[in-house]
């Protein structure tokens, strides 16, 4: 299938198929180049810029978040005033990685769980500098009933099922460990509790810091919606949502073998039926659009990244995004 040239060649992500450590420091080099040329900055960083430690007060603008209101001024000024924050000097950052059976899949360029991967590479990047530290949990689907999900090189872990989690240290050499061990999963056929998995990042209390749920979001908004919402009390909250347009529109093929690759079923899809690509596309959109609406009414950043754009060029955009909003005195 033919597909528009762009206008400047995106970056090429290598394949991960084989986890090797030469494919990840390819992929670090990748991402230290991007990042380090147009970001630069500790602590103005990805999302938890303004930290949580008290500084001075300031009038409020339209866009800030009201639970940094600093009532005892906003009485004796009369007017609404929030306490700016001050970066913590020592981050911790939790991943949530969605490795479930839905990432092995892609028409347009790399697999999602390339992209999931290549996600994880740069936020381990924007974060883990200057003491911070950085841990995941990360699941994938049911296997066999019982089996415990093994991660090729990973430190010891526990957790329930096919949901590991690996403990946050600091270091660049931790950091690669972590992304060995993530790259290093073995996908298992079967769906993956979404909710459960960020659920885990609530566990044990942890203090203020970042949590990415890095994942493709298929599962209903409402079985996970409640855990993120949660989350978002204790910590600045990033979505990463990896799609690929083939899960958006149906191309005119004809007859068309679909496959769950999470249940097996196979269903055979007439795709020269405009009515049936018409319908397929609107409730693909509901559901993205549902998605959204749910990932915005829990107070989550929303970054998405599509296998057929260049992911890092998006990435780019969207912290810069991020540091321009937080200079205007937004969160958002």
């Amino acid at each position: 299938m033919a597909r528009a040239a762009a206008v400047t060649p995106p970056a090429r992500l290598p394949a991960t198929g084989d986890r090797s450590g030469a494919v990840l420091a390819r992929l670090q080099l990748m991402v230290t180049r991007k990042l380090d040329g147009l970001l630069q900055g500790d602590y103005a960083g990805l999302l938890p810029g303004p930290g949580s430690e008290a500084g001075e007060s300031r009038e409020y603008r339209p866009g800030d978040d009201v639970r940094r209101m600093d009532w005892p001024v906003t009485a004796r000024t009369t007017m609404p005033h929030v306490r700016r924050t001050v970066a913590d000097r020592e981050l911790e950052t939790w991943l949530a990685v969605d490795l479930s059976a839905s990432q092995d899949f892609a028409t347009a360029g790399p697999l999602k769980r390339d992209l999931v991967v290549a996600a994880a590479a740069a936020l381990a990047h924007l974060t883990v500098r200057g003491g911070n530290r950085i841990g995941a949990v990360v699941g994938t689907g049911a296997g066999t009933p019982g089996q415990t999900g093994r991660w090729r090189g990973a430190p010891p872990v526990t957790g329930p099922g096919t949901m590991v989690r690996l403990p946050a240290r600091s270091g660049r050499r931790e950091a690669q460990g972590l992304l060995r061990a993530i790259a290093g999963t073995e996908i298992r056929p079967g769906r993956l509790d979404l909710g459960a998995l960020v659920d885990m990042l609530n566990r044990p209390p942890r203090r203020r810091g970042v949590a990415a749920v890095i994942s493709d979001f298929r599962a209903p908004p409402e079985q996970w919606g409640r855990q993120l919402r949660k989350l978002r009390v204790r910590h600045d909250v990033l979505a990463v949502e990896v799609v690929d347009p083939r899960e958006l529109e149906l191309p005119d093929v004809g007859v068309l073998p679909v496959v769950d690759p999470e249940t097996g079923e196979v269903h055979e899809v007439q795709t020269a039926d405009p009515r049936l690509r018409h319908r397929y596309a609107a409730a693909t959109a509901a559901e993205r659009a549902a998605v959204a609406a749910e990932l915005r009414a829990a107070g989550a950043a929303h970054l998405r990244l599509r296998t057929d754009r260049d992911w890092l060029l998006d990435m780019v955009r969207f912290v810069a995004a991020q540091r321009h909003a937080r200079t205007r005195g937004t969160t958002r």
